[in-house]
């Protein structure tokens, strides 16, 4: 899908056209909230992609030094997404920006409808998980697993059934021309989603407001090896602002570690970095970027 995608929207014309932008899932979906308010007023093309590999392929081909992605890095309420920290540890990716979501569940349904005429409601399983308390209260609902929450909002609309209802976005809601049953049905609504903005790598200027990195290395298999790290950080007055561990395939109780922390100046950056090398193994600066906002879904 994404291929035919960048082929039809003319990726590589000279013409001057709209910043082009993938995310994952439908149009409506929480990716693309996120990529308006870190964009704000510019013009955004929206290209859609089934899967996290899939967004990331879309960048890493030859001809995507035009395109920028948006991923879903990390949540409130589960944790770190591991698969796709793996998936930018191994790219040729930049993260250049982050934001910070509110995500805000809304219950939708064709024009007209009611909640008492539901018999079926689909979404992602996550946004699903986020909002059982609520349908404690409709056990006559069968909760559906979708691939993605736009997707679900597009199904609606397209089987234009009464019955059947959708978990989304209030953006899903009016781009697929649908009435919000009950708004802000999550049961915790205080949960954020951190997403980042990436690019491929093409010898970028670090922006000036940097104030925030993100790295990932091995740890050697030795005592203090990690402490030693975080004792530089320590030492440059570096806020280490999150840190999370994942085992390396095929190498026994070894572990690779990603950390991000903010910063005082890109001086003390490159010393803490340089002091920090022959310590570890394959270090890697995975971004060096603006510390993001946090946004009401």
């Amino acid at each position: 899908m994404l291929r035919a995608f960048l082929f039809l929207s003319g990726l590589g014309e000279n013409c001057k056209m709209a910043k082009k932008v993938i995310i994952q899932g439908y149009r409506g979906a929480f990716h693309e909230i996120a990529a308006r308010h870190f964009f704000g007023d510019i013009d955004l093309d929206f290209i859609p992609a089934n899967s996290f590999p899939e967004l990331v392929h879309g960048l890493e081909i030859e001809d995507a030094t035009q395109l920028t992605g948006v991923m879903a890095i990390e949540n409130t309420l589960y944790g770190s997404l591991l698969q796709n920290l793996k998936l930018l540890r191994a790219s040729n990716l930049t993260i250049i920006g982050e934001v910070y979501l509110r995500v805000a569940q809304q219950l939708m349904g064709l024009p007209g409808s009611t909640i008492d005429q539901l018999t079926q409601v689909r979404s992602h399983p996550i946004a699903i998980a986020q909002c059982e308390e609520f349908f404690e209260d409709f056990p006559e609902i069968k909760l559906i697993e979708s691939s993605d929450t736009a997707y679900a909002a597009k199904r609606v609309k397209e089987k234009q059934q009464p019955s059947i209802g959708a978990i989304a976005s209030k953006l899903a809601a009016r781009i697929y021309g649908l009435e919000v049953l009950s708004d802000n049905i999550e049961t915790n609504k205080h949960n954020y989603t951190r997403f980042l903005v990436i690019e491929k790598q093409n010898g970028q200027q670090i922006s000036t407001n940097a104030n925030k990195v993100s790295i990932v290395f091995r740890a050697r298999h030795e005592v203090g090896s990690l402490h030693k790290v975080l004792g530089i950080l320590s030492a440059y007055s570096l806020n280490m602002t999150k840190i999370h561990s994942a085992p390396i395939v095929g190498e026994v109780w070894r572990y690779k570690f990603f950390i991000d922390f903010e910063l005082d100046g890109l001086v003390g950056y490159q010393h803490a970095i340089e002091a920090i090398r022959p310590l570890v193994d394959d270090l890697r600066v995975l971004g060096i970027y603006k510390r993001g906002e946090h946004y009401e879904g």
